[in-house]
């Protein structure tokens, strides 16, 4: 994963020579595939437009006509790319896969960006990626010092080899051999001569759907890729299932021992579109039952509550109809800022959050207000919002965050900073969160965040079971469910983010 490497000075009110672009959960990736269809490059572009969300730095297509696989890869986002006729044009068949990406492991390089392709004995194989491999690090070297060679410094690419160097006579065979190999999360779209694969984790941590339109079957993160182009929602790709689409139809395999599912939380907190569904929840509804748990929780009596624009919008929403607190849009995002922005002085950069966020001064001047966001990572953009706030003229600040603190960092596609950049984890005391600390820092009036009980609740259970979880929340609670074959044993050492080091 990619790590930012300045020093976080906790205690200190200053976050002025911060990074604000390290304060931020950054989105994992987004995959989608289509197999049969006579626009299947043109309707990849629209699926990846829906899921752009989920990655801004780079996109990619490869399609296959029967003969031949185009690839068109780029870096910046969808529609600076994918939009024009004659780029489409260069991509010609009848079936395609796709890819927008953000790294979270590898460089930010052309040939990182997905999908990636190799020639096989077996004829072309195209792979695009969601999620994050855990052994990553120690297979490449394996594979090297057996005389691979790499293009990129993706692990993605550690997939290709397995498939390649795999003796089993069938192309779904040495892919499932492959997929034995490795470690982590995964959601995968493979395109060969033939098919179009699909392949979930064993538990399930990131998330695949099956989408059909015209009797054209197609794999995608989210739904709201199928709603973009009239797709109908299928089902979702079960946990350590491959399904297989051919012109013989949709084959599903089992090949793994079952498991418990397990998925990731933070797709309901922040990564999918509010429009998605997941796993039969509609995601807003969720964000909005976290917000009413919230107020439940952490109820402050105020004014107004105002959300942080766009993530703390539907939490903000439930947990104004919980207490019965107006919602007001106290802050108002800039959507057309890219995150290239040049920041040419220290004096500019200081103001970095302003061009994202301004204050809607006559909806916070001489208001108590109940500032909502998702949630809160290193805390320096938490300070700007706030100092925001005040200077916009509220007489007092209540920070109310609908996720419990951030305890521990990701391995699974998510890039949160390591532990020791993450504020809830060296906010201490007594060898637990200092609450009372960490609202010091922000300069709020009060701080609170939903309990991980209450997460659980907002999403229809009586709370967490601590014997069998049923979500991969390992950044509140350390519970990492699956082997950690590349972590060293210092948690402020992260060895995934050295794949451009190996070999």
């Amino acid at each position: 994963m990619a790590r930012a490497t300045e020093t976080l000075a906790f205690g200190a009110r200053d976050a002025s020579a911060f990074d604000m672009d390290g304060d931020t959960l950054r989105e994992e990736c987004g995959v989608f595939g289509i197999f049969g269809h006579p626009d299947a490059a043109a309707v990849t572009a629209l699926g990846l437009h829906a899921l752009q969300h989920r990655g801004q730095e780079a996109a990619g297509i490869v399609a296959f006509d029967g003969r031949r696989y185009s690839s068109e890869r780029r870096m910046g986002l969808v529609g600076e790319n994918f939009s024009s006729q004659s780029i489409i044009d260069r991509l010609p068949g009848s079936a395609a896969v796709g890819h927008v990406r953000y790294s979270t492991t590898g460089e930010t390089i052309l040939r990182n960006v997905q999908p990636l392709f190799a020639e096989l004995d077996t004829g072309g194989f195209a792979l695009a990626h969601n999620g994050n491999l855990t052994n990553a690090l120690s297979l490449r070297r394996d594979l090297i010092r057996d005389g691979a060679i790499y293009q990129s410094t993706s692990d993605t690419e550690v997939i290709l080899h397995l498939v390649a160097r795999s003796r089993r006579p069938r192309i779904l065979e040495r892919f499932i051999e492959a997929l034995r190999q490795i470690e982590g999360a995964y959601s995968l779209v493979a395109l060969t001569n033939k098919k179009l694969i699909g392949a979930r984790d064993p538990l399930g941590i990131r998330p695949l759907v099956l989408g059909e339109l015209d009797g054209h079957y197609m794999l995608a993160s989210e739904t709201c890729a199928l709603d973009i182009i009239g797709a109908r929602f299928v089902r979702d790709i079960e946990n350590g299932e491959i399904v297989v689409i051919s012109d013989e139809g949709v084959e599903s395999h089992k090949p793994f021992p079952p498991q418990t599912m397990r998925p990731c939380i933070f797709e309901y907190i922040y990564f999918a579109r509010p429009d998605s569904i997941v796993h039969g929840r509609p995601v807003y509804d969720v964000r909005k039952r976290m917000g009413a748990q919230l107020a439940l929780e952490a109820y402050v009596d105020a004014d107004v509550v105002v959300p942080v624009p766009d993530s703390g919008v539907p939490a903000a929403i439930g947990y104004a109809q919980q207490s019965g607190t107006p919602f007001e849009l106290g802050i108002i995002r800039n959507h057309y800022v890219g995150r290239t922005f040049i920041q040419p002085t220290q004096s500019i950069r200081e103001l970095g959050v302003r061009l994202k966020h301004s204050a809607n001064r006559g909806v916070v001047k001489d208001k108590r207000i109940v500032l909502i966001d998702d949630s809160i990572v290193r805390g320096t953009t938490s300070v700007k919002i706030v100092q925001m706030m005040r200077e916009a003229g509220a007489k007092e600040v209540h920070f109310r965050i609908s996720s419990p603190p951030i305890t521990h960092p990701d391995y699974y596609g998510i890039d949160t900073p390591q532990q020791n950049k993450l504020l809830a984890a060296q906010m201490t005391k007594n060898g637990k969160i200092d609450i009372e600390g960490m609202c010091k820092y922000v300069g709020a009036d009060s701080l609170a965040f939903l309990s991980v009980d209450g997460i659980y609740r907002a999403m229809g259970y009586e709370g967490r079971d601590p014997l069998r979880p049923q979500f991969t929340d390992h950044c509140f609670t350390g519970d990492y469910p699956t082997s950690l074959t590349d972590i060293s044993g210092d948690p402020g050492r992260n060895q995934l983010s050295l794949l451009a080091e190996a070999g």
